[in-house]
This record gives C-alpha cells, structure tokens and sequence, in this order.
C-alpha cells in the first residue's frame, strides 16, 4: 500500500470525527434513548405495583375467607341453597341435612354467594384506597430521577468546563445501560426506585454534555436553533415511542421485554460514540466559563429557565396521576394508559421541530409565550375527558405548546451567555437541565399528594393557571441588553479604558486535533 493511501475504514472514521452532522446525530440518539426510558415505565410501574402488591395481597388472604363461610351459615335458622340445575334458589330451614323449602316455590331470581364480594363495575379494579395511596409512592418513584438529576448537574457542568464533552457523555451512556438492565430485572418497589434514581445520574451527563457540545460547535445563532430544534426532535421521538411502546410489550410480552430492547439499543448508541466522539481524550474549553452563581443571577436567564420549569411540570404532573385516573375513571385496559399520551408526544415532535425554524423568525420570546398559555389551556381541558377520546385534543394540544417553548428557550439560553456572558455553555445547559429536572421532581411528587387531597381535577386546574400567570413574563426577554451595552455606559460614566472581547468564538474543526490551538495563536 502507497504510503499516502489511508483505509477507506480509518477515512470514513477521520471524516464523520470532523463531521456536525454526525455529531448531532450522537446527541440525537441519546437523548432519544434517555427520554424513552423516562417515559416506557409510564404505563408499566403502576399497573405492576397494583398486581404484584395489591393483588398479592389479597390472593394470600383469600383462601382463608371459605372457612368462615359454614359458620356464619350454621348459626343463623334459615340459609339459602342455589341450584346449578335450574339458576334457582332455595331458602331452607335449618342444617343442611333437613333442607326442606319453608314455602315450596322457588325464586327465579339469582342471588349471589354470600362469601363473593360483586365484581366492580364494567372491568374497573378494585382497593380505590390502595390507588388513592399509589398515586403518592408512584409520584415519589418517578420524581426521583428528576431529584437526583438536579443535583448532579451542576457537578456535570464543571465538569465539561475541564475536561470537555466527550468523556462525560460516554459516562452517561454506561450508567442509562446499568439503568435499563436493573430497570428489566427489578421485581420490588425500593429496586424500582433505585434503579429510576441510577437513571437520573446518566440523564445527567447525556443532556448536559450533549447540549453543550451542540452549542460549541454551531456557533451562529440560527444554526444553533436549528440543531437544537432537532436534537429535541430526539427527545420527543423518545416520549413519543416510549410510552404506547411500553404499554403494548407490557401487555404481550411480559414486564421485562421494553427494558430489554432499550438495553440493545443503547449498546449500538455506546459503539456510536466510540466511533465519532473518541471519549478518551480529554479537549478542555479554551477560556474560563461564567460561574453558575453568577449565571443564576442573571434576571434573563431566571426566566428562560422558569419557562421551562413550569411548562414541563404539567405533563411532569400528568405522567404519574393520568394512568391511575383513567384506572378509576375509564376502567381503562393497560394498553391504553401508555396510548393516551401518544397524542401529546406527536404533537411534541412536530412542535420542536417546526419552531426550532419558525421561534428564530416570530421571536423566541412571543414563541414561549404563546406556547406556555396553551399549556395551560390545556391542562384545564384535561379533567373534562370522559374517555380516552376525550383526551386527544388537550394532549396534543399540551405537547405542541411544550415543543413550543422547549425549542425556544434551549437555543436562547445559549444566545443569553453569548450575549452577557462568556460563550462557554456547560453550565448554561446544567441550569436549562436543572430547570427542566425541577419541573420533573416537583410535578410527580406534589401531583400525588394534591391528587389525594382534593382531587385529579382540581391538580390540573392548579398547574394550569400557574403556566397562564407565568406566560407574560416571558415578554421581558424580547431585547435582553448585550454586555457591550453595558461597557458603553461605564463608559460614560468613568473616563478609564476597558478591554472588550468578541462574544463568539471564531468557528474551528470538530473534534480539536493537537494542533488547533497552534492554528488558533496564528491567526491572532
């Protein structure tokens, strides 16, 4: 071989390394994978913990109910006899051996055993008191990701500060696999619930470090809304198949079978970044990034990321308390628990996508806005469903509003740190993430405690007004004043020199070889 020739392998390799697209693709899958997994266990976990808890309980007590049966009959004169020959009854006197009838007629009517309790009504499960308590323990088991989440992002954010993005999203993918196998095997509360925390850790690194990445190298603003607008696409995709995909293996294939296909699929996601992101090397940011303090005291930056909080905290409140509501309400089949949040992820999809463009044209802030209003109308629409028809159009309805500002408001935080700040985005996305998680944990665990307290309907009333009260704040980010801007009036006010710095960095190759830094001192 020509010592010029390179194999077509290690070409391929050296081209999609210096590739966005595929680099936006890797982002893409995780957060597809990661959102599936939020949202598979949806219809699963309620359903399980009512049959292995509930169920369990009451068929190990049961055998013990036919033993007081004779007594209560032997006590009492008269006693009844049901005929299987002719669906009669019969009301003899005394024990069973004189069973002579008092008036010799029959009744046409059949009454049921004394010992059955009657079937509920149109297939609906029975212990309304057990679904009244799981509303509470499954909103804890799914705000528990979002709780651990909250907490790790921050960490993740230095972290991508010092040792780049690579790393940390490869670490994100390990533990969502751990997740996903324990997710498959765990047959008790406590090992579901550690297993949904697990899963908070790799979400954690995934969408900090994947967010941050896009932003680093779509450095135009509008190119960025577009890249984000599809790497939300990934995560709708995520919510869109997760739920009806979960209820229907659930349903035919046993419990472990959703969790299982997720595992695969995050195995080829891991060879995916090995091949592209080259996660062992360490590429650190150039430049120091903006300290999350001071980020959380830019007013801007508060209420992009109240914006996202409170739009997601609906469907937040909707995933835990919705299954068991239709359960009570609907009497309905399991497969429709995860079917009813299908119209909500569709409409989630095509959101993000078409205001990833349309947000950049009309303004992100009136996008938000508007997006946040509709949320809330449409959690009002919620508790008026009588069926799973019924839920179709506040559903969907909730989603393409919640795409709405997602894909707004991602592109605009990283706009607001090239704006004010420093353009270093780790822990601009640590916040967008911990804002999207405060939404995630608040929701489910408050949801089922407003729930037992005065209601599903009164809960949906609550967060629905609380997202139309907040829409109008988001008219204060139309025109945030630059950093510029405010030099200028230093300026003014004191005759001293002041250094100024570009707030976007010059556009270099992805990922940075050894000599880029070399490159980037020549051209200064």
């Amino acid at each position: 071989m020509p010592p010029g020739a390179v194999p077509a392998p290690r070409r391929w390799l050296a081209e999609g390394r210096a590739s966005r697209r595929l680099v936006l693709a890797v982002v893409f899958v995780a957060l597809l994978l990661d959102n599936m997994l939020l949202t598979v266990v949806v219809p699963i976990i309620p359903t399980f913990l009512y049959t292995t808890e509930y169920k369990g309980a009451n068929s190990s007590a049961a055998p013990r109910q036919p033993e007081s049966a004779p007594s209560t009959m032997e006590a009492s004169p008269f006693s009844s006899m049901f005929s299987y020959f002719d669906n009669s009854t019969v009301t003899v006197l005394g024990s069973s051996s004189t069973a002579e009838p008092l008036n010799g007629t029959t009744s046409g009517h059949t009454l049921p055993p004394p010992t059955s309790p009657s079937p509920p009504p149109r297939g609906c499960l029975e212990g309304e008191e057990f679904l009244a308590n799981e509303n509470v323990r499954v909103g804890l088991l799914f705000a528990s990701k979002a709780l651990v989440q909250l907490m790790v992002n921050p960490f993740v954010g230095l972290l991508t500060n010092r040792i780049g993005y690579h790393i940390p999203m490869f670490i994100g993918f390990i533990i969502m696999f751990l997740s996903t196998v324990m997710f498959a095997f765990s047959g008790t509360y406590t090992l579901l619930f550690t297993a949904r925390a697990l899963q908070g850790v790799g979400s954690s690194f995934s969408s900090v470090a994947g967010l941050g990445m896009l932003a680093s190298i779509y450095t135009d603003d509008f190119e960025r809304g577009n890249a984000m607008g599809i790497a939300l696409g990934g995560l709708a995709l995520g919510v869109l198949i997760g739920a009806p995909f979960g209820s229907v293996m659930y349903e035919f294939m046993g419990k472990a079978s959703p969790f299982l296909v997720l595992a695969f699929l995050a195995l080829l996601d891991g060879a995916l970044q090995l091949c592209i992101l080259q996660p062992s090397k360490i590429s650190p940011e150039s430049t120091q990034g903006t300290p999350v303090l001071t980020l959380l005291r830019d007013p801007y930056i508060l209420v992009a990321a109240g914006a996202l909080c409170f739009s997601n905290m609906g469907v937040a409140m909707l995933e835990p308390t919705l299954p068991i509501w239709m359960m009570q309400t609907m009497c309905s089949p399991k497969w429709q628990l995860g079917m009813a949040f299908l119209p909500a992820s569709i409409s989630y999809l095509i959101g993000t996508n078409l205001f990833g463009v349309l947000a950049n044209k009309m303004g992100r802030w009136l996008c938000s806005l508007i997006g946040m209003a509709v949320v809330g109308i449409s959690l009002l629409c919620v508790p008026l469903a009588k069926s799973i028809y019924g839920l179709i159009g506040p559903n969907g309805g909730l989603g393409f509003a919640i795409g709405m500002v997602d894909s707004s408001m991602m592109p605009l935080m990283g706009y607001l740190v090239d704006l004010r700040h420093t353009s270093v985005y780790g822990n601009v996305y640590a916040i967008a993430d911990v804002a999207f998680c405060m939404g995630f944990a608040i929701g489910p665990s408050t949801g089922g405690a407003i729930v037992r307290a005065v209601g599903f309907p009164w809960l949906m009333v609550v967060i629905g007004v609380l997202n139309i009260a907040y829409a109008p704040l988001c008219w204060y980010l139309h025109s945030p004043p630059a950093r510029e801007e405010k030099i200028a009036i230093l300026n003014q006010e004191c005759p001293m020199q002041t250094k100024s710095y570009t707030t976007q960095k010059p556009l270099r190759d992805f990922p940075l070889t050894d000599d880029s830094d070399v490159e980037a001192e020549n051209e200064e």
